[in-house]
């Protein structure tokens, strides 16, 4: 009996009509009120999509529905020119369009004349992908079978504002080159606009568009890492002997680099970099005194005490006094500058008021040696080292350096220059003594 109550339907429509209506006796309690559906069969796929056309249409929908998006104040004058193309295109699949330019909204409404409940969704991504700066021929493809949006929100992913625009930077690339791989390899179109990159194509493209987009801005990985993996992958899903397998080997494996960056210094540390010690406090086991309040201070300068009026006066006295103090202070600063220097003492000042700096003789080691003090001169040994330099001089005559100069004619010159010399300064004596 336990066999025939665990008895499976099929078990049961194989017997012969004999056996049938006993079996049935015995059915199962949990298929006891199950009957068999004749359009339920083993022939139809139920995961298959249902397609829905004009000329294949579903019932439309009862009630109405309606989403709205808000647009930035940029964008009102390109949707104020395309907004024909955008109603047009929508109006195809049965769904109004309204744009309000005064609230700076988008609203998409169903209508009765709808053949697919699902325009109402792709519509309002559509007007969502207008308010995030797509053209419009990209965001009316939304509405295709197999076409989907993501918005990817990449504000809150960094909290430093200029790592965030960097990581953004390095999405875009040279002049949108690596924008362009990216759309390449997803077969998808990739829109990056301030703090949201909106991505249009196929389900498994988006997903592949969200990882290279979080590794590049959340965990700083350089986007064409994953371009070229991605290329790779495509490459082996067109060899039909490779599909199946395990694509690990053929990938390439990027190793991490520790790039040593310069160490912060500490706020407490010194100009070598180390950390200061700090003082320990001497230890109390009471607690701090507290704070006047602002009420205590007037108290106790009396101005709690003054009417409105009275405070004022006092402000304004007290700004008098400063600012007459301040003046006073200017005019003695200009009154200095005409101040007649003292005469008595004598100056040693030039011309200009800069004081000469006397020059200080260095002493040679042999003098040092000879007198430490400074006050006795060695008479002898300066006569000694002038009558050296004399006869160095000697030694060179003009004659060697004068080709075909005689000796006796360049004797004679000398000669000459020197009575002229002695002449000029008898004449100079016999002035002066006569001047006295």
């Amino acid at each position: 009996d336990e066999t025939k109550g665990k008895m499976s339907r099929e078990q049961q429509q194989q017997q012969p009509d004999g056996d049938a209506a006993g079996a049935a006796a015995v059915v199962n309690k949990n298929r006891r009120y199950r009957k068999d559906k004749p359009w339920d069969h083993d022939g139809i796929d139920h995961w298959k999509p249902v397609e829905a056309s004009a000329e294949n249409p579903l019932p439309p929908p009862i009630e109405e529905s309606s989403f709205a998006t808000l647009f930035p104040a940029y964008r009102e004058q390109y949707l104020r020119e395309c907004w024909g193309i955008v109603s047009r295109a929508l109006k195809q699949y049965g769904v109004r369009a309204e744009l309000n330019l005064l609230e700076g909204s988008m609203t998409v409404v169903t209508t009765r004349k709808m053949f697919d409940p699902y325009a109402i969704i792709k519509a309002r991504d559509c007007i969502k992908l207008l308010s995030r700066s797509v053209p419009v021929q990209h965001a009316v493809k939304i509405m295709e079978d197999g076409k989907y949006c993501d918005i990817i929100k990449i504000k809150n992913m960094t909290r430093n504002k200029e790592r965030f625009v960097k990581r953004r930077q390095r999405l875009i690339g040279p002049n949108g080159s690596t924008l362009k791989a990216i759309e390449l390899v997803t077969d998808c179109y990739v829109m990056i606009q301030g703090n949201t990159v909106s991505a249009i194509g196929g389900i498994k493209g988006l997903k592949k568009v969200r990882r290279i987009v979080e590794g590049c801005i959340k965990k700083n990985q350089h986007p064409i890492y994953m371009i070229k993996s991605l290329m790779i992958q495509n490459e082996l899903a067109k060899d039909e002997t490779l599909k199946d397998q395990d694509w690990s080997r053929f990938l390439p494996q990027f190793k991490k680099r520790n790039v040593q960056r310069k160490k912060r210094k500490a706020p407490d540390s010194g100009p070598d970099g180390k950390q200061r010690k700090k003082k320990k406090k001497e230890y109390t086991p009471f607690p701090p005194e507290q704070l006047p309040r602002k009420e205590d201070l007037q108290i106790e300068s009396g101005e709690y005490f003054l009417n409105q009026e009275q405070r004022e006066a006092k402000r304004l006295a007290e700004r008098k006094q400063k600012s007459a103090a301040a003046k006073a202070a200017r005019q003695a600063a200009k009154e200095a500058q005409f101040v007649a220097p003292d005469e008595s003492v004598p100056s040693t000042d030039d011309d200009d008021g800069k004081k000469k700096k006397k020059k200080k003789t260095k002493k040679t080691k042999k003098q040092q040696q000879s007198d430490p003090d400074g006050d006795d001169i060695d008479v002898d040994a300066l006569r000694r080292k002038f009558e050296k330099n004399t006869t160095k001089r000697a030694k060179s005559n003009v004659s060697d350096f004068v080709l075909g100069a005689d000796n006796d004619s360049l004797d004679k010159n000398k000669k000459k220059k020197q009575k002229k010399s002695k002449k000029d300064k008898t004449k100079k004596k016999k002035k002066s003594k006569k001047s006295e």
